[in-house]
């Protein structure tokens, strides 16, 4: 998936320029932040197309959003039911509806099917963020931000869809689990709570099957701040993962170290590469959309092969006629 190097440029040339700061070694940024677009009131799942298209949601406004590669905003759903978290496989956008589903939107029309909808006979609290896998199977967080109460499913959770449609529960003992990833190998997984600062590794052992979950690293906290956790997050080709805090984006080694912190105007909520060869870092935090070039590339998740093209059967013959 690419952006053409003129739809960056559109974008940054439409954009205002906010602060520049000290760059990690060999992650960035490369730049200044810059903001895309502003006013809303609460921006979250920032996903990108191949032809350049950024979707992201306004929760509150019950919205999901596109910014196209021209530097166009327009509404691509309403009501898209509080969707939060959002990543494009294909010519689908997955969906993580805050009212109770796991779905996709055909990027062509914006058609909706449902993905899942209860675990065990009741519907999810409120599912939050996603990541699909090679199988086509989607881990996804279930916390109990704009949940009923009581919850509907008692506890906060992660679960797996297979691409049979079977849902299991994975992880039921972290404090909102929020934010989640796998690496590129597909090996690891990885859980961001947002009410505990530890950050939480998995071994996956086959397809919705995981290990115990290993300490990643501790967040580090703002002045004041004691047990502050993370919320979306992004990774780059070498498993370096860009965690949003309340401090900024919070980059990580896949060994747990902390390279630094990227800042931004506004508290980052989640975040996703685009750009040419994907270098830019856009992230969405609280009421805008913030852009920032990079030195590192980030990573795209492939979903599971496309089905091979159907070949047209050969006539057979007819002994009557074919003489």
């Amino acid at each position: 998936m690419r952006l053409r190097c003129f739809d960056m440029f559109v974008w940054l040339a439409l954009a205002v320029s906010v602060n520049a700061q000290d760059k990690i070694p060999g992650i960035g940024p490369a730049g200044d932040v810059q903001r895309l677009q502003t006013g809303f009131e609460f921006t979250e799942g920032p996903a990108v197309d191949a032809t350049g298209t950024l979707y992201f949601t306004d929760i509150p406004k019950n919205r999901i959003h596109k910014l196209d590669s021209a530097g166009v905003l327009s509404v691509f759903v309403e009501p898209s039911g509080h969707c939060n978290g959002l990543m494009v496989v294909g010519d689908r956008l997955l969906a993580c509806e805050m009212d109770g589903r796991l779905k996709q939107f055909r990027l062509s029309d914006a058609q909706e099917t449902i993905l899942a909808d209860q675990f065990e006979g009741k519907r999810f609290n409120a599912p939050n963020d996603l990541v699909i896998d090679q199988h086509g199977g989607i881990y996804f967080t279930d916390p109990r931000f704009r949940a009923p109460d009581p919850w509907p499913q008692g506890k906060e959770a992660v679960y797996y869809r297979a691409a049979d449609g079977v849902v299991s529960r994975l992880i039921e003992d972290r404090k909102a689990p929020n934010g989640i990833i796998l690496s590129p190998d597909e090996k690891t997984l990885y859980v961001i709570p947002s009410m505990e600062k530890e950050m939480w590794a998995y071994t996956v052992e086959g397809p919705g099957k995981i290990g115990a979950g290993r300490l990643l690293c501790e967040l580090k906290q703002r002045p004041g701040e004691s047990n502050g956790g993370g919320d979306g997050l992004t990774i780059d080709t070498k498993g370096n993962l860009y965690i949003t805090s309340g401090s900024g984006i919070q980059v990580v080694t896949p060994e747990g170290k902390i390279l630094g912190v990227i800042a931004f105007p506004e508290q980052p909520a989640n975040v996703t590469f685009g750009g040419p060869d994907r270098k830019l870092l856009i992230v969405t935090a609280r009421k805008s959309v913030y852009a920032v070039a990079m030195e590192s590339t980030g990573y795209v998740f492939p979903g599971p092969p496309a089905p091979p093209a159907e070949v047209p059967k050969a006539a057979t013959p007819d002994p009557a006629t074919d003489k």
